[in-house]
């Protein structure tokens, strides 16, 4: 069921990126299992999937302890300062800085360990106050601040588009995201090649046509249906 799963949706990313004119090697793949077992995700990692996002810190730990670094380890949701000591241990990519403070806090604690941090700053396409992340009239401010921290890494951009029933709904969304890593790279903010982590289970094709770097995607893969 899962390698089935896994074929449709990597072969759904290959037709958006021949659509799109991209490499399917330019999108990366997040195999997101905040509803997967063990044994579920060594069944993932069999089939050469290694970037595996978790929801929650006390989660992955959990999980770690058993996959350990076979898996490129990635937090996909919100980070709570109290959680980060733990979670500059084990991810290598934190999707969801949203706050100086939360910031400030993963500069700390990764200077203990002697490692730098990537990271990407979520931002609230959305405009929804249920959402987490930098308003994009913010974002510049932002992005001057933490550039200045020595053990953070910016590689990008994340968002959440909202659950509609169509994926042309999440359009907006995502396009304002990619004008949003456009304007900071203008702007010399950014880097050329800023990654931009958007698209889910049922919006992932139109992330990709607005130009995704990364999909996270659970429910697709591991839905029993």
């Amino acid at each position: 069921m899962i390698a089935d799963n896994l074929k449709s949706v990597t072969q759904g990313i290959a037709r958006c990126c021949e659509k799109t004119r991209w490499h399917p090697g330019d999108v990366k793949l997040i195999c997101v299992t905040k509803e997967a077992n063990i044994k579920e995700i060594e069944e993932v990692l069999a089939l050469k999937v290694k970037d595996i996002g978790e929801n929650r810190v006390q989660d992955a730990l959990i999980k770690y302890r058993a996959i350990g670094d076979r898996a490129i380890w990635h937090l996909v949701g919100h980070l709570q300062t109290n959680k980060v000591k733990d979670a500059v241990k084990i991810f290598s990519l934190i999707h969801s800085i949203d706050s100086i403070r939360l910031a400030k806090e993963i500069d700390k604690e990764a200077e203990k360990i002697n490692k730098v941090q990537d990271i990407l700053v979520e931002v609230n396409t959305s405009g929804e106050e249920s959402k987490f992340g930098i308003t994009p009239n913010d974002i510049g401010a932002f992005f001057k601040e933490i550039s200045l921290y020595p053990n953070i890494n910016i590689l990008g951009l994340m968002t959440i588009a909202p659950e509609v029933n169509a994926q042309d709904m999440a359009r907006p969304c995502f396009h304002k995201l990619r004008e949003i890593g456009e304007q900071l790279q203008k702007l010399k903010l950014a880097a050329y090649g800023l990654q931009l982590s958007m698209g889910m289970s049922n919006d992932f094709e139109v992330a990709i046509e607005e130009g995704s770097t990364m999909v996270r995607i659970g429910r697709a893969i591991f839905k029993n249906d």
